[in-house]
């Protein structure tokens, strides 16, 4: 997103100037951090360090938690659905202004105790959604002192945009932490405060009086502690790989559907995540592009665009609803996480397994780009015989414009620090290493072992 501020950014810069802190985007949740009688999950994943994942996607984490009224099912594909409602809630769609009732049941995951004490936690999920249902992903924790979060609100989702408008919520904090859009994040996280434990919850919803569901694949959330830095350490170059992803230009969408972001000027992040759900051989159908103007090229990108677009954050950038749009196609899994380094896209490439990074930098910290921005996705799709980074920068003139190679050490360091200095010699926040991955269910076992290396599988 090149063009201008994302609201995430102002948003985690007020979060830095409040806290003295970094600011990469932050989350919140409600209530007790471990349900009565439970007991938390061992830590697992990579070993100690600044980043912890933990998803549940197999038949047994289904079988596991708290279900209220919500079923484990089996298949190539495990999941949960809606079995026997709950009870039914009237809500109140804040961006249409209508009210309708909802059947709905619920599923508690274990409380989970990562391996890294966070000052940050992203969750994510993989879901079906059909017409008359949608789902809400909380978080809720415990902090190293002993006390507990509320229930944070990650995401309201559905796949299409008809019966509830897709959104994060905002305003969501306890004076300890809050939520920024899509993350949870300690507010001051030089006090030694920390997220110790966490839970997740799922609330799916359906019309009433009706059999529909919603299936939800994978949920989870990466934890992390990433120290503040201006620099990171450099890394040794350790493969020369390039994947063939298919090719978008966001800029050729510029002025089109500007009720969606403002148009294709924004959408690096939605372009970024349809290069990688093509390269994985899947794409819209003819009656899903319907609605796009038959005069504009790569309808596909307009579509992530509307499907990836957060209500309340107005913008296509929101992270785990890039990776809900991306699972939403057949047997696709979808993840957001942080790397450490290089070394660990390294792992991913070698598998063929490309990754949309999350980066931002002024135009003379990174050779070639032409342009500085305050938040902008791309596409890492290999690494030339040098180590440096060859990547699909969708804030290209022209499709065939878009293949970059980026030098690797300013590459590796606008992406994995967490401080930096804007135009005007402001301290802003960075990313500290987000990225979406997406792969096949059915992976090959080099893919898999890659993805289990990183703690994603």
């Amino acid at each position: 997103m090149p063009g201008s501020a994302s609201r995430r950014t102002v948003l985690a810069a007020a979060l830095a100037a409040a806290a003295g802190t970094s600011a990469a985007a932050p989350a919140a949740a409600s209530d007790r951090g471990a349900a009565p009688g439970s007991v938390p999950e061992p830590a697992s994943g990579p070993a100690p360090g600044t980043v912890a994942n933990r998803f549940w996607s197999t038949y047994t984490d289904w079988r596991s938690g708290d279900a209220e009224g919500t079923r484990a099912v089996a298949g190539h594909r495990p999941g949960l659905v809606l079995d026997v409602p709950l009870g039914s809630i009237d809500h109140t769609d804040p961006h249409t202004g209508t009210t309708s009732a909802w059947e709905y049941a619920r599923w508690t995951s274990p409380v989970h105790v990562p391996a890294v004490p966070a000052t940050e936690a992203i969750a994510s999920w993989n879901a079906r959604t059909p017409a008359g249902t949608w789902i809400q992903v909380e978080l809720s924790g415990t902090y190293s002192d002993g006390t507990d979060t509320p229930w944070f609100v990650m995401g309201r989702w559905a796949s299409g945009d008809t019966d509830i408008r897709r959104t994060s919520v905002d305003d969501q904090t306890d004076g300890r932490s809050s939520v920024w859009t899509d993350t949870f994040a300690v507010d001051d996280p030089a006090s030694g405060l920390r997220l110790a434990s966490y839970r997740l919850r799922l609330t799916l919803h359906r019309r009433p009086g009706t059999s529909l569901t919603p299936t939800v694949w994978r949920v989870g959330a990466m934890a992390s502690d990433v120290p503040d830095r201006f620099t990171v350490p450099a890394s040794a170059p350790g493969l020369a790989r390039e994947l063939a992803v298919p090719r978008y230009s966001q800029n050729t969408h510029v002025g089109q559907y500007p009720e969606y972001d403002n148009g294709g000027e924004a959408w690096c992040s939605p372009t970024s995540s349809q290069m990688i759900v093509e390269y994985w051989g899947r794409r819209p159908s003819a009656g899903d592009l319907a609605w796009v103007n038959p005069e504009y090229a790569d309808p596909q990108v307009c579509h992530a665009a509307r499907y990836t677009y957060d209500h309340q954050y107005r913008g296509c950038g929101n992270w785990p609803f890039n990776a809900a749009y991306a699972a939403s196609y057949p047997d696709l899994n979808a993840v957001v996480t942080r790397l450490r380094s290089l070394t660990d896209l390294e792992t991913l490439i070698r598998a063929g397994i490309p990754a949309v990074t999350s980066q931002s930098f002024r135009a003379e910290e990174l050779t070639g780009a032409g342009y500085g921005t305050s938040g902008h996705l791309m596409t890492v799709i290999g690494f030339t015989a040098d180590g440096d980074v060859i990547a699909n920068d969708p804030a290209s003139p022209s499709n065939e414009a878009v293949r970059r190679v980026y030098l690797r050490r300013e590459w590796e360091n606008i992406w994995l620090r967490t401080k930096r200095y804007d135009a005007n010699g402001k301290v802003r926040g960075g990313t500290g290493g987000v990225c979406y991955i997406f792969w096949p269910v059915k992976s090959a076992p080099s893919q898999h072992r890659a993805l289990q290396a990183l703690g994603l599988v």
